[in-house]
């Protein structure tokens, strides 16, 4: 390959790294620093990575590097900044608090900044569209045996709309803001997998962090990082941030409890269906705020506390 001959690379070792359906990691071994290269699926994927990187670093938070660019090859030549994520970190028995401390502080520094042009919406109709995606096109025929009717659509859209419409945000949403995509380094926390950002409310990231689909979090770390999140930024009222934070966490945990459905039954991933009870969970302690209102009251409505789980 061009691009690493060209930097110095053309002798490493590769090893190719687990990824997902839009990119693959290999990890160079003997080239003149640590490195990844990155293949992405499209032009567009590759440039909203560079730019939303670029963005970050500008702001002082850490993001891999980016050394070289090969965009006919849809390449990227990054900054390996090791083999152990946050979550690797916390499952090895690290002490929590210091790292949640640290990805805290990025994510105020990172939300905090005027945005990078070009992000997408993150708005209430996009968070709309993707709750139905995974709500009503997986769970509801896997646990109904038929997929909703047109009202129930509506109803859900004009649910989810009508909870959000008073959280409408402009700043920086990286949208997988958990410990698997932060990475602990001598510079802060790291955030990877930042192609998707978009244009949203702050509370969306925290309450990815904090109300983790993949792991428990303890109430008082939760508690601890909001505290030091609104320190960080005391230009937010703490009452309407918390009001933001339930609305947020009940469209994602709703969405993400379905969308462990469509992994198993679409991808043949059934492991993922142990996070459903998690995120049930939390989406009814969610729902117990007034902000969520709308939302609970579609679910009262249609689905009985009793069938919110796993189907």
């Amino acid at each position: 390959m061009n691009l690493l001959e060209t930097h110095g690379f053309g002798q490493a070792r590769a090893e190719a790294l687990p990824g997902d359906a839009s990119k693959r990691y290999t990890r160079l071994h003997g080239g003149p620093r640590p490195a990844l290269v990155m293949q992405t699926p499209d032009a567009a994927y590759l440039e909203a990575f560079l730019r939303v990187a670029e963005h970050l670093r500008a702001i002082g938070v850490p993001t891999p590097e980016v050394l070289a660019v090969d965009r006919p090859g849809l390449t990227a030549l990054v900054e390996d900044l090791g083999p152990a994520s946050m979550a690797d970190a916390l499952d090895a028995g690290a002490d929590p608090g210091p790292l949640y401390a640290e990805a805290v502080a990025s994510l105020a520094r990172a939300a905090a900044a005027p945005p990078p042009p070009g992000l997408p919406e993150w708005d209430a109709a996009a968070m709309s569209r993707t709750a139905a995606a995974t709500f009503l096109d997986w769970w509801w025929p896997a646990r109904f045996g038929a997929p909703p009717g047109d009202a129930v659509r509506a109803g859900l859209d004009a649910a989810i709309r009508e909870m959000l419409a008073p959280f409408a945000g402009a700043g920086f949403v990286h949208r997988d803001y958990f410990p698997a995509n932060l990475m602990p380094t001598p510079r802060g926390m790291a955030l990877i997998d930042v192609q998707d950002a978009a244009l949203g409310h702050a509370a969306y990231d925290l309450v990815s962090l904090v109300e983790d689909a993949r792991r428990d979090v303890e109430p008082a770390l939760r508690d601890a990082a909001l505290r030091q999140y609104l320190a960080a930024r005391p230009e937010l009222a703490a009452g309407d941030f918390a009001a933001a934070m339930a609305a947020c966490a009940a469209q994602r945990h709703l969405r993400v409890a379905a969308l462990w459905v469509r992994l198993d039954r679409r991808d043949g991933k059934p492991h993922y269906l142990q996070h459903g009870p998690r995120c049930w969970a939390l989406l009814g302690r969610a729902l117990t705020h007034p902000a969520t209102a709308p939302l609970a009251r579609f679910l009262d409505a249609h689905v009985p506390p009793a069938l919110r789980g796993n189907p």
